[in-house]
């Protein structure tokens, strides 16, 4: 009979997904064959002591044992290496969990739940992609299909479109999340006119003084409310999320913040992340929230600051933690090229004779911060162009007057000048920067910026000169969340077309292995507790095959991954061995 029962178990543990759970009080040595602590360069382990999910001690496996004599000693991970968890700190739960879930034409392979998927590289290729979905989708819905990028595809517009289909709604997502362009049904559809033209700098005529079927930045909110019942359908979305979720445990991330709380109603995105996110337990990784500016001026009004401080305390209740962190947009977006940018302006791509858009005007900026500021909440605040670095550091120059400790991180960072530099370094900013600018548009760039801003794209190498503290992010879904392939990009400088950005700014291996454990740790106000391997943090660690200190920046995509240790419970990757 007990075989039976113990079969039975055998099964169900099979089924829920069984992980090692340490007893509680019990001290567990992890030894492995090296212990990469992120607490200086040469700082290399032989195991490490855990109890109650947090560190006790971190060195020889032989002190250890003499210091903890009744631990259980597990050698899962005697011939791999122990490096602190990996964090993304500026991800999308909402956005990731739709565009995983809706059909892709990427103009380069792209990461996907389900491997790398082919990119469409040329004008043709994306068409015949967009024309094989349409021909497969349901008769007349609505279709949604993500990915165009207009400085590989070329210009589109709603003639392009309607030359596909005529018979339904087709909306094309740019590969940037701020653009969305339509044919005529679906311009119909959405009731979108040339009357909104007044209204919104998003909705541009052509010369017959009709819409082009663009529809971007300030626009988007009037689209989305036809749009969104496509595209937040709650199967979809539940779908969406959980392949992402399994890309980030692939990935050996640990820790997420989601920069854009509230940006799509925090109903719905309490559902989502109560329902499909639920807690670290039972999601493999940690997620934080930091609440979106706009969206909570707009739903609380002169009640924002307190509300976000009664959710940082837990006094109101949210799904996730809430950090003492509000995101802020100076500008738009860098791979639509809407980000603001110096004059000339953009010299070639569909920006071409602008300079780009603000989102906060920059003497706006300092006023709009200011009560957040004052309140003792950090900034996080998108600022992409030079022109917006400009506004940005000039807000942060006066924001330092009324408070020197307060964190101010400059998210994305698509350019900044040798001023620019300096400015960040003798202000105290930290920047959190997208992983794949310069490997996705590195390139493709040159011509719309010219030669001489074509070079400051995400200088790090300086910036961290500067005594900048600099993180990587995936912005994800708009690059995938898997941080040795963002850390090689900075550590070899290389664009998707063969060639090398400036090397000048390459990051070394322990810089780029930096970035993506304890001054990510850093950007979320965190570094106390996740990012290094020491005494009295999270016992959170990523496993991998290959000491990356010694692997060469363009092998750190090839690395396995293992899985992860989260609040000291194993988590091996699907099919990993125990």
């Amino acid at each position: 009979m007990r075989w039976i029962i113990a079969a039975i178990v055998a099964v169900l543990l099979v089924i829920i997904g069984w992980r090692f759970v340490p007893e509680r009080d019990e001290i567990v040595i992890y030894s492995a064959k090296g212990v990469v602590t992120v607490n200086g360069p040469d700082t290399i382990a032989e195991a490490v002591a855990v109890q109650n999910g947090r560190i006790l001690g971190v060195g020889a496996r032989q002190t250890l044992t003499a210091n903890y004599p009744d631990a259980r000693i597990d050698e899962t991970f005697a011939g791999k290496f122990i490096v602190p968890g990996f964090i993304d700190p500026h991800i999308h739960m909402v956005l990731s969990s739709l565009q995983y879930a809706v059909p892709t034409a990427p103009p380069w392979p792209m990461a996907t739940p389900d491997g790398m998927r082919d990119g469409y590289p040329t004008r043709e290729a994306f068409f015949a992609r967009v024309r094989a979905v349409e021909a497969e989708a349901k008769p007349g819905e609505p279709l949604v299909i993500y990915g165009f990028h207009d400085l590989v595809h070329g210009p589109l517009d709603r003639h392009d479109l309607d030359a596909v289909t005529t018979d339904r709604p087709l909306i094309i997502w740019h590969y940037s999340s701020h653009d969305f362009y339509l044919n005529s049904a679906a311009l119909e559809w959405a009731k979108i006119d040339a009357s909104l033209h007044e209204k919104f700098e998003g909705v541009p005529l052509g010369e017959d003084g009709l819409p082009t079927g663009r529809v971007f930045e300030d626009a988007v909110p009037h689209l989305l409310e036809t749009l969104g019942g496509v595209l937040m359908n709650p199967f979809k979305v539940k779908k969406g999320l959980d392949g992402f979720s399994k890309l980030l445990r692939e990935g050996g991330v640990t820790t997420v913040a989601d920069l854009g709380y509230g940006a799509f109603g925090l109903g719905l995105e309490d559902l989502n992340i109560k329902v499909n996110w639920q807690s670290p337990a039972h999601s493999g990784y940690r997620l934080y929230l930091v609440p979106e500016h706009r969206a909570f001026e707009k739903k609380f009004g002169d009640k924002r600051v307190e509300t976000i401080k009664d959710m940082v305390s837990g006094a109101r209740g949210t799904p996730a933690p809430v950090l003492p962190q509000v995101k802020f947009f100076a500008d738009a977006a860098f791979y639509s090229q809407t980000m603001r940018v110096s004059e000339p302006g953009y010299l070639a791509g569909q920006s071409e004779g602008s300079q780009g858009l603000w989102v906060i005007k920059p003497d706006e900026l300092t006023s709009v911060i200011s009560p957040y500021w004052d309140a003792g909440l950090s900034v996080r605040i998108h600022s992409n162009g030079d022109e917006a670095q400009s506004a940005t550091l000039a807000a942060l120059a006066a924001l330092r007057n009324r408070n020197q400790d307060l964190r101010f991180v400059i998210e994305h960072g698509g350019l900044f000048s040798p001023d620019h530099v300096a400015k960040a370094g003798a202000f105290g900013a930290a920047v959190s920067a997208a992983s794949h600018y310069v490997y996705y548009l590195g390139e493709a760039y040159q011509a719309p910026l010219g030669p001489e801003r074509g070079q400051w794209i995400s200088p790090l190498a300086s910036l961290s000169a500067a005594g900048v503290p600099v993180t990587l992010h995936s912005d994800a879904p708009l690059a995938p969340p898997l941080p040795l392939l963002a850390a090689s990009v900075h550590m070899t400088r290389a664009t998707r077309e063969g060639g090398v950005l400036t090397p000048s700014e390459k990051m070394s291996a322990y810089e780029a292995l930096e970035a993506i454990t304890i001054d990510a740790a850093y950007a979320l106000g965190l570094e106390d507790e996740l990012g290094s391997i020491a005494p009295g943090k999270r016992a959170d660690f990523t496993i991998l095959s290959e000491n990356p200190l010694v692997v060469p920046g363009a092998e750190w995509p090839n690395i396995g991954v293992w899985g992860v240790v989260l609040g000291g419970e194993k988590r091996p990757v699907s099919g990993a061995e125990n």
